[in-house]
């Protein structure tokens, strides 16, 4: 089992940019194809910034799942960054500690950037601090937001 960065494995970008779709598309079924393959293009144009990196976790040549750092993913506080994002494991991978090998490596990332802290908002509740996340405040869009000192 390995960790990689997608730029070095874009083998695995079509099913990445599937993956995040599904889990995260706000209208599942409107223009699915147009929207993966922008997702696509996206990924592909932040490459090369500093506040960019999506990392995957690999066993076997199978993708188990994705995390990534984000320059900006929060309307609420514009002026933070950067962000820890999109953490995903398979479903079928879950409950395995995958997370937290997700987890450490995106924070070693973050940290190797030199970044001091990084954000995070999520709808899940007591989740991420057993990864050492610090709570904020309750966003109003009712998400949670949280920091990682680095």
């Amino acid at each position: 089992m390995e960790i990689f960065n997608l730029k070095d494995k874009v083998e695995y970008l079509d099913e990445i940019a599937k993956l995040e779709y599904e889990e995260w598309a706000l209208y599942p079924n409107k223009n699915k194809l147009d929207r993966i393959l922008n997702k696509k293009k996206k990924i592909c144009k932040m490459f090369d910034n500093k506040s960019f990196c999506k990392l995957i976790l690999i066993d076997d040549d199978k993708l188990l799942g994705f995390i990534s750092i984000f320059p900006s993913d929060c309307d609420e506080e514009p002026t933070l960054t950067p962000w820890y994002a999109t953490m995903y494991v398979k479903k079928e991978y879950r409950n395995k500690g995958y997370s937290k090998i997700l987890n450490d490596a995106i924070l070693k990332e973050a940290k190797k950037r030199g970044f001091k802290t990084i954000y995070l908002k999520t709808n899940l509740e007591n989740y991420y601090e057993k990864f050492g996340a610090i709570f904020i405040k309750k966003l109003k869009s009712g998400e949670y937001l949280y920091k990682f000192d680095l």
